[in-house]
């Protein structure tokens, strides 16, 4: 498999990596030598014998692809590429300082890093939606690796993502296990145990082979029969240890994410004389690639169609979501759909009346669903729709934050949102998926309250970078703009007002029509009130909201199915905090609710028309 020179020159290799990964972390003054030694050698092969990749252009879309989900371990990460080529090794010795790229884990400031890693558990997830995009779309030759820690194999999200690559049979994914029995604080679980590894990684449909992680030939040839093994994926479970080959660390506990201090000279002085070969080793880490992966053009796309809808007509706005992502589907061939056994009640399923491959079931495991989108939209290759209840994206919320570190161009969808859903209770109300997502930095949201308004925002967020939530619901509610309404990231809409208004009411969803009825009730009356539609709640058109506030005398009643925290009243707080004269009184549900008619529960919890009504003659004491 490996000739004996080479074979003594990928050893070299490996410890030329532990070299630059002591000096790295010697010269930060933090950092996980011990966990880059324990891979070394799964680096080296890796690296400069078994993928293919253009040090020149590390994401060539032809280049296999390699996911260091123990993130930790970055510094022989930072060193394969070094030595590789790709920049010089003394720029190891930047490890971790501000302004160096070679941050304490991976992200994609790098040029050869495609997502950021080191929440543990995460990396094989991404791994499975690369793979999955290479088998079934791109259909192409390159591969993908993905090196995981024994610690975080602990992890749930790890076992969904295995559940997931042998379901869809993805040949082309190699997941390693570092088995280097230590974890942070003692011993994991398994420690050594190689048997339970192989047996469990089997009964998840792998192809399995425990191997010595720190023998050359071993993984060379592990790694040449997980190339031409078809029909599953492939498991490596190499066992190793932490910190190999370094006297009296090697094998230890209490020595995880500890720079050698005193100890590194000697190491390295010890690695040194264990190098076989003096000046460059002449292994040319370049492998020509297969150059067979298609053209993409994921920019301005388009709803096939317009909207076609009647004013007035009844539509549930996660109905007009699966009507929109058909339309993008049929425009572009790179539009994808993913969800978690509820395309039925999400109406994501719409996108297989245009073409079934571009749905992907991706089953009730919502972390590696979030995974398998950051990983498919890499490197350009699709546009990503994931939708869901939107309260079950609060369990994929770590997902998400690091989709954001990946700078993502994800694009999810949650329904059901709010008391509003009715009777299924609290545990299937979204009312924290706002704030949540207003959280995540360079975020879009979106809460377009009728069927057009959704459909321009399924639109805009295709085209939107960063990540992007689109919060649809489930009641059917009035359409409410004509279909050749312009609609814009951040600009909203007044859709009711007159030079009596004095105040100003904002809703969105099923709360702009609460508003709306409350302001007609007012009108019988003699009290007019203003009603703004913000469209997008992250970024908020402050400017509109802070106009049309000074217009009607600086009074503004805020009302939304969502907790009272973090959602759209504190978006409107924020946009007034400095403007003058200006109060903010928000409805909002502010108890864990109950099951019940969605009418009833929207007036239990404060945010129906009734309340809105009491709430306006209330500021208007004031």
């Amino acid at each position: 498999m490996v000739r004996d020179t080479n074979m003594e020159k990928l050893q070299d290799i490996a410890h030329k990596l532990r070299i630059d990964s002591i000096r790295a972390t010697e010269a930060s003054k933090s950092g996980h030598p011990t966990s880059c030694s324990s891979m070394a050698e799964i680096m080296s092969v890796l690296f400069f014998h078994t993928m293919r990749y253009k040090v020149s252009a590390p994401r060539d879309p032809n280049s296999d692809r390699f996911i260091l989900s123990k993130g930790h371990a970055a510094p022989i990460l930072y060193a394969a590429w070094a030595e590789a080529g790709l920049f010089p090794t003394s720029e190891l010795l930047n490890l971790r300082k501000l302004d160096s790229d070679l941050e304490g884990h991976p992200t994609p400031r790098l040029n050869f890093i495609d997502v950021g890693t080191g929440s543990l558990g995460q990396g094989l997830s991404v791994a499975a939606g690369m793979a999955y995009v290479g088998k079934y779309f791109d259909k192409a030759n390159y591969r993908v690796y993905c090196l995981i820690g024994d610690g975080e194999s602990a992890e749930g999200s790890i076992w969904e993502a295995l559940h997931f690559s042998s379901y869809y049979k993805l040949d082309n994914l190699c997941a390693i296990f570092d088995i280097n029995r230590l974890g942070q604080s003692e011993p994991t679980s398994l420690q050594h145990n190689m048997e339970v590894y192989r047996k469990r990684l089997e009964a998840f449909g792998f192809n399995a082979l425990v191997v010595d992680g720190h023998d050359i030939e071993e993984l060379a040839k592990a790694f040449h029969e997980a190339q031409s093994v078809k029909g599953r994926p492939t498991a490596i479970l190499a066992k190793t240890f932490k910190g190999k080959y370094f006297p009296n660390i090697e094998d230890l506990e209490n020595w995880h994410g500890k720079p050698l201090g005193t100890k590194a000279n000697e190491v390295i002085q010890h690695l040194t004389g264990m190098l076989k070969n003096s000046g460059p080793l002449g292994l040319h880490p370049q492998k020509p690639l297969v150059d067979d992966v298609p053209a993409v053009d994921i920019s301005n796309i388009k709803l096939a169609s317009p909207p076609s809808y009647k004013l007035g007509e009844q539509v549930a706005t996660r109905l007009a979501y699966g009507t929109a992502l058909a339309k993008l589907a049929k425009s572009n061939p790179r539009v994808i759909a993913l969800d978690g056994d509820t395309k039925n009640s999400t109406f994501a399923d719409k996108i297989k009346t245009v073409d079934p491959s571009k749905f992907i079931e991706c089953f009730i495991a919502e972390q590696n669903v979030v995974g398998v989108a950051i990983g498919a939209a890499c490197r350009d290759r699709t546009v990503a729709f994931v939708s869901a209840f939107a309260t079950f994206f609060t369990r994929a919320f770590d997902q998400i934050r690091m989709g954001a570190i990946s700078q993502t161009n994800v694009n999810f969808v949650g329904s059901h949102c709010g008391v509003s859903i009715g009777e299924d209770g609290p545990s299937q109300m979204g009312l924290e998926d706002i704030a949540m997502f207003r959280t995540i930095p360079n975020s879009t949201v979106f809460y377009p309250s009728d069927a057009v308004a959704t459909e321009r925002a399924i639109e805009l967020a295709a085209n939107t970078k960063g990540i992007c939530f689109v919060r649809t619901s489930r009641p059917a509610t009035a359409v409410l703009y004509k279909n050749d309404e312009p609609f814009a990231v951040g600009k909203g809409k007044v859709v009711k007002s007159s030079p009596k208004d004095q105040v100003l009411v904002i809703g969105a969803g099923v709360t702009l029509y609460e508003a709306l009825k409350a302001a007609d009730d007012l009108a019988k009356v003699g009290v007019y009130v203003r009603v703004l539609d913000p469209f997008t709640v992250k970024p908020l058109d402050a400017q509109l909201v802070v106009k049309n506030a000074k217009e009607v005398g600086g009074k503004i009643i805020t009302v939304e199915d969502h907790y009272a925290e973090g959602g759209l009243g504190d978006a409107v707080l924020s946009a007034v905090a400095l403007e003058k004269n200006i109060i903010v009184k928000k409805l909002a549900v502010t108890e864990i609710p109950r099951s019940g008619p969605p009418t009833m529960l929207l007036d239990k919890y404060g945010i129906s028309s009734t309340k809105v009504v009491a709430a306006v003659q209330e500021v208007l004491k004031l």
